[in-house]
């Protein structure tokens, strides 16, 4: 029975409360872009959740955009081996 009792407190100190859950929603809602224009209204957490995964989303899509482009731009520029390899470290 101990056994149970000190995993029952371990599972209740990582706990996160539903005040720390606003809270942490708050945050994430006043960075996105879509749930700016309406963070004085009350948003569900999925509502939130779902805007930040299509965020994320949109920002893979524009850094492979981006990628692809850099790359295409590369192969046709000349460049020192030397210049190509500082963008290359700069990229990674």
């Amino acid at each position: 029975m101990s056994t149970r009792r000190s995993r029952s407190r371990q599972a209740g100190a990582g706990r996160i409360t539903d005040e720390q859950i606003d809270d942490l929603m708050s945050k994430l809602q006043a960075i996105l872009p879509e749930a700016r224009l309406g963070r004085n209204d009350r948003v569900s957490a999925a509502k939130v959740l779902q805007e930040a995964c299509g965020y994320i989303r949109s920002l893979h899509r524009e850094m492979d955009d981006l990628s692809e482009r850099l790359s295409e731009l590369l192969s046709t520029t000349e460049m020192s081996s030397a210049q190509a390899a500082v963008v290359r470290s700069l990229l990674m």
